[in-house]
Protein backbone atom coordinates (compact mmCIF):
# COMPACT_ATOMS: atom_id res chain seq x y z
CA UNK A 1 0.00 0.00 0.00
CA UNK A 2 2.55 2.36 0.64
CA UNK A 3 5.40 0.99 -1.12
CA UNK A 4 4.25 2.77 -4.84
CA UNK A 5 2.50 -0.89 -4.91
CA UNK A 6 -1.32 -1.18 -5.43
CA UNK A 7 -2.36 -4.38 -2.98
CA UNK A 8 -5.08 -6.03 -5.50
CA UNK A 9 -2.61 -5.44 -9.09
CA UNK A 10 0.94 -5.37 -7.57
CA UNK A 11 1.43 -2.32 -10.01
CA UNK A 12 2.88 0.65 -9.07
CA UNK A 13 0.34 2.95 -8.34
CA UNK A 14 1.13 6.30 -10.19
CA UNK A 15 -0.41 4.42 -13.47
CA UNK A 16 2.77 2.35 -14.27
CA UNK A 17 5.66 5.25 -14.81
CA UNK A 18 3.55 8.31 -14.51
CA UNK A 19 5.20 10.88 -12.70
CA UNK A 20 5.11 13.45 -9.93
CA UNK A 21 4.36 16.07 -13.24
CA UNK A 22 0.59 14.39 -13.05
CA UNK A 23 -0.47 16.65 -10.05
CA UNK A 24 -1.33 19.85 -9.60
CA UNK A 25 -1.27 21.79 -6.46
CA UNK A 26 -1.06 18.67 -4.57
CA UNK A 27 -4.18 16.96 -6.12
CA UNK A 28 -3.67 13.94 -9.06
CA UNK A 29 -5.40 14.26 -12.19
CA UNK A 30 -5.88 10.69 -12.57
CA UNK A 31 -9.06 9.70 -13.79
CA UNK A 32 -12.37 8.77 -11.69
CA UNK A 33 -11.78 5.23 -10.35
CA UNK A 34 -8.21 4.73 -11.97
CA UNK A 35 -5.66 3.07 -9.47
CA UNK A 36 -7.10 4.65 -7.14
CA UNK A 37 -5.97 3.30 -3.88
CA UNK A 38 -7.84 2.23 -0.81
CA UNK A 39 -11.32 3.17 -1.99
CA UNK A 40 -14.14 1.46 -1.93
CA UNK A 41 -16.34 2.79 -4.58
CA UNK A 42 -12.89 3.03 -6.93
CA UNK A 43 -14.18 6.73 -7.12
CA UNK A 44 -10.73 9.11 -7.10
CA UNK A 45 -10.48 11.44 -3.75
CA UNK A 46 -8.29 14.21 -4.18
CA UNK A 47 -6.17 15.24 -1.62
CA UNK A 48 -5.74 19.20 -1.55
CA UNK A 49 -1.96 20.93 -1.49
CA UNK A 50 -1.11 23.31 1.94
CA UNK A 51 -2.68 26.44 0.91
CA UNK A 52 0.21 28.78 -0.79
CA UNK A 53 2.11 31.01 1.71
CA UNK A 54 1.25 34.62 0.80
CA UNK A 55 2.95 37.77 2.70
CA UNK A 56 1.10 39.71 4.80
CA UNK A 57 0.56 43.37 4.27
CA UNK A 58 3.26 45.42 6.55
CA UNK A 59 1.38 46.50 9.78
CA UNK A 60 0.39 50.23 9.90
CA UNK A 61 2.80 52.09 11.89
CA UNK A 62 0.33 54.26 13.69
CA UNK A 63 -1.73 51.00 15.05
CA UNK A 64 -0.75 50.76 18.39
CA UNK A 65 -2.56 47.67 19.59
CA UNK A 66 -0.68 44.28 19.21
CA UNK A 67 -1.45 41.68 17.17
CA UNK A 68 -4.27 39.46 17.91
CA UNK A 69 -3.79 35.74 18.71
CA UNK A 70 -5.46 33.39 15.89
CA UNK A 71 -8.31 32.30 18.48
CA UNK A 72 -9.21 36.33 19.42
CA UNK A 73 -10.16 36.92 15.52
CA UNK A 74 -13.36 34.52 16.04
CA UNK A 75 -14.33 36.44 19.50
CA UNK A 76 -14.05 39.84 17.76
CA UNK A 77 -16.81 37.83 14.78
CA UNK A 78 -19.05 36.55 17.78
CA UNK A 79 -19.39 39.98 19.62
CA UNK A 80 -22.40 40.59 17.69
CA UNK A 81 -23.88 36.86 17.76
CA UNK A 82 -23.77 36.86 21.30
CA UNK A 83 -24.99 40.36 22.16
CA UNK A 84 -27.88 39.18 19.58
CA UNK A 85 -28.58 36.40 21.81
CA UNK A 86 -28.77 38.00 25.19
CA UNK A 87 -31.66 39.98 23.93
CA UNK A 88 -33.47 37.02 22.25
CA UNK A 89 -32.97 35.77 25.61
CA UNK A 90 -34.60 38.45 27.56
CA UNK A 91 -36.99 38.86 25.35
CA UNK A 92 -37.77 35.34 25.02
CA UNK A 93 -37.77 34.61 28.98
CA UNK A 94 -41.20 36.97 29.79
CA UNK A 95 -42.87 34.91 26.61
CA UNK A 96 -41.48 31.68 27.30
CA UNK A 97 -44.84 30.09 29.08
CA UNK A 98 -47.08 31.07 25.86
CA UNK A 99 -45.02 28.29 23.33
CA UNK A 100 -47.39 25.02 23.69
CA UNK A 101 -45.34 22.44 24.79
CA UNK A 102 -45.32 19.33 26.64
CA UNK A 103 -44.08 19.25 30.76
CA UNK A 104 -41.08 17.35 29.41
CA UNK A 105 -40.66 20.20 26.18
CA UNK A 106 -40.85 22.84 28.57
CA UNK A 107 -38.82 22.09 31.81
CA UNK A 108 -35.99 21.27 28.49
CA UNK A 109 -36.91 24.78 27.11
CA UNK A 110 -36.44 26.19 30.99
CA UNK A 111 -32.98 24.56 31.49
CA UNK A 112 -32.11 25.49 28.00
CA UNK A 113 -32.56 29.68 29.23
CA UNK A 114 -31.03 28.47 32.07
CA UNK A 115 -27.97 26.99 30.67
CA UNK A 116 -27.55 30.03 28.30
CA UNK A 117 -28.68 32.72 30.80
CA UNK A 118 -27.11 31.86 33.92
CA UNK A 119 -30.42 32.82 35.02
CA UNK A 120 -30.31 30.84 38.48
CA UNK A 121 -34.01 32.87 38.95
CA UNK A 122 -35.61 30.02 36.24
CA UNK A 123 -34.48 27.14 38.37
CA UNK A 124 -37.63 27.30 40.40
CA UNK A 125 -39.53 27.16 36.87
CA UNK A 126 -37.37 24.12 36.19
CA UNK A 127 -37.99 22.19 39.16
CA UNK A 128 -41.36 22.75 38.98
CA UNK A 129 -41.84 21.83 35.46
CA UNK A 130 -39.50 18.54 36.34
CA UNK A 131 -42.27 17.44 38.53
CA UNK A 132 -45.12 17.39 36.14
CA UNK A 133 -43.25 15.29 33.93
CA UNK A 134 -45.42 11.62 34.02
CA UNK A 135 -43.02 9.36 32.91
CA UNK A 136 -40.90 8.55 36.52
CA UNK A 137 -37.96 7.70 34.39
CA UNK A 138 -37.59 11.14 32.59
CA UNK A 139 -38.85 12.64 35.65
CA UNK A 140 -36.33 11.40 37.53
CA UNK A 141 -33.40 12.54 34.63
CA UNK A 142 -34.98 16.59 34.93
CA UNK A 143 -35.01 16.16 39.07
CA UNK A 144 -31.29 15.21 38.87
CA UNK A 145 -30.86 17.85 35.99
CA UNK A 146 -32.23 20.38 38.20
CA UNK A 147 -29.44 19.16 41.51
CA UNK A 148 -26.56 19.49 39.13
CA UNK A 149 -27.33 23.38 37.80
CA UNK A 150 -28.08 23.97 41.41
CA UNK A 151 -24.53 22.49 42.28
CA UNK A 152 -22.92 24.26 39.19
CA UNK A 153 -24.14 27.74 40.63
CA UNK A 154 -23.89 27.00 44.52
CA UNK A 155 -20.10 26.20 43.50
CA UNK A 156 -19.35 29.19 41.69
Amino acid sequence: MFGGQDDNAGEPQNGGGASQDNTLNGVSDLAEGENAPDNQEGGFMPVPSEPAQTDAPAPDDNDTSSPAPAGDSMDSGNDGLLELKQQALQQLTPIVGHLDQTPEEKFRTTMMLIQASDNQALLKEAYESAQTIEDEKVRAQALLDVVNEINYFTQK
